[in-house]
């Protein structure tokens, strides 16, 4: 038999947890599909979330999951694979890979993404310790050290510019990005920076005693390095929104579904929070979404019984 909930959250990190704890909070029966694949868990410490700055995320993750269940919300380790819309548009089965069917009222799905890193030698194999993206994140940990940053596009010279505030000591590596995709303004802010621009390619990492100490580009030159920040190429999971007919919006950074400010989607009765919404959502931001959309699901319940329980 179906088992049936009121709210179904997809995606056990920051935004599918906070969703999860207002939820529960609030009496309705809710389920937690966790894949337990946090994009953060390369990472030694998460910064910039008030009053766990430096905390582990796996910690964080595991402080959540002992919260929620304190108010009775149920946790399932699995990936759901199929979403469908009920016949009388009244819930959603979803389907785990198992083959476990479960229903709900109400969606939530926290996804996020996954970061798709230049083909590098070693820079997937050190990401997250001495190969980072972003400086608001680990700028503060690293400051002052020699830094680079590999382009993946042009893009990143705005990358190379934010770094500098942690480090005046930045080299920008085009990689394959050719020096004609640079405007004027690039080249005038990051010479006002002091950031050395230097084209190549990238060949490999230099590692010593297990740390970063320099890059190789293909010429053979080697540049001193201890820290090297690159933008990964972020892809929205958003199969399951898809299969729903969500509506996305195209962006720099991926297509990502269209939501108002609560995270509803084009979908009744599906939201979407934290990366699975946007890019740039940090730990904070994603807790905050999840927050916001577990108090509205829980609104929108509330008055949908009582509207159905008063006598037109």
């Amino acid at each position: 038999m179906t088992e049936h909930y009121e709210v179904i959250v997809i995606g056990g990190g920051a935004a599918g947890l906070s969703a999860a704890l207002v939820l529960g909070r609030a009496r309705r029966r809710t389920l937690v599909v966790d894949a337990g694949e946090p994009r953060n868990a390369p990472a030694a410490h998460m910064q910039g979330f008030l009053s766990r700055d430096g905390m582990a995320p796996a910690e964080f993750l595991a402080v959540g999951r002992e919260e929620i269940a304190r108010y009775g919300v149920e946790l399932v380790r699995g990936r759901a694979v199929d979403l469908t819309r009920d016949d009388d548009g009244r819930g959603f089965t979803v389907t785990l890979a198992g083959g476990r069917a479960v229903r709900a009222r109400r969606l939530v799905v926290a996804t996020g993404l996954e970061d798709e890193l230049p083909a590098v030698p070693g820079v997937a194999e050190r990401f997250g310790r001495d190969v980072l993206h972003c400086p608001y994140c680990h700028g503060w940990e690293v400051r002052d050290q020699p830094f680079g940053v590999l382009a993946t596009t042009p893009m990143s010279v705005h990358q190379a510019l934010m770094v500098s505030q942690w480090s005046k000591d930045v080299t920008l590596f085009l990689h394959e990005v050719p020096e004609t995709a640079l405007c004027d303004d690039d080249l005038r802010r990051l010479a006002a920076a002091g950031v050395q621009v230097v084209p190549g390619e990238v060949e490999s990492l230099v590692l010593t005693d297990d740390r970063l100490t320099g890059i190789r580009l293909t010429d053979g030159t080697t540049h001193a390095r201890s820290v090297l920040f690159t933008a990964p190429r972020p892809i929205p999971r958003t199969g399951l929104l898809e299969q729903l007919g969500a509506d996305l919006d195209e962006t720099p950074f991926g297509a990502y579904p269209r939501v108002d400010p609560t995270g509803l989607t084009s979908v009744p009765g599906v939201w979407a929070v934290g990366n699975a919404m946007g890019f740039s959502e940090q730990v904070i931001n994603a807790a905050s979404s999840g927050y916001r959309a577990g108090a509205t699901i829980n609104g929108d319940l509330l008055m949908t019984d009582l509207d159905a329980a008063t006598p037109a």
